[in-house]
């Protein structure tokens, strides 16, 4: 089920949060809801050249269910975008990648980026990176319902399993 894109952005996030909400069941292993997830925003969203998740394990974050082009599987907490992200527990919106300190380029072609804390009992469990080709591809309307969707996951599945249970 595909959500067409409106011309209003955040109508466009309330559908596909609803969708989302739909597609993710408590019952199954986590791995199923996060794919789901990578395949929705990167088909409703033409924009993102990548999407996919990085969970924490041992002060790295190792690369879990994506869309997109091959990427880095292991990033160091406080490195990069998704590292600073992780570290700080904070979105990180990023209209230049290139003029980003110490950015990691696992795709040459990304441009722009927006990473989102996935938190769990005040612990970050991972995060959700978006990339793109274009510059200042992400605004505050993403960050706003990327927000929501890193919510969503947080309160309707049991983060305390792991990724494959």
């Amino acid at each position: 089920m595909s959500i067409e894109k409106k011309e209003n952005k955040s109508e466009t996030y309330r559908l596909l949060l609803r969708q989302i909400d739909a597609l993710l069941n408590p019952n199954e292993p986590l791995l199923t809801g996060f794919a789901n997830i990578t395949g929705a925003l990167k088909e409703t969203f033409p924009e993102i050249s990548w999407v996919g998740f990085y969970f924490v394990k041992n002060n790295y974050l190792f690369l879990g269910p994506f869309q997109g082009k091959v990427a880095c599987t292991r990033i160091k907490i406080g490195e990069g975008v998704c590292g600073t992200c992780a570290n700080n527990k904070e979105t990180q919106v990023v209209p230049n990648v290139h003029e980003f300190p110490g950015h990691i380029a696992c795709d040459v072609e990304s441009n722009s980026e927006i990473v989102i804390p996935i938190i769990f009992k005040e612990n970050v469990y991972g995060v959700l990176d978006l990339d793109s080709k274009e510059f200042s591809a992400f605004n505050e309307t993403d960050k706003t319902w990327l927000e929501k969707l890193a919510e969503l996951i947080s309160k309707k599945l049991d983060l305390t399993k792991n990724i494959i249970d």
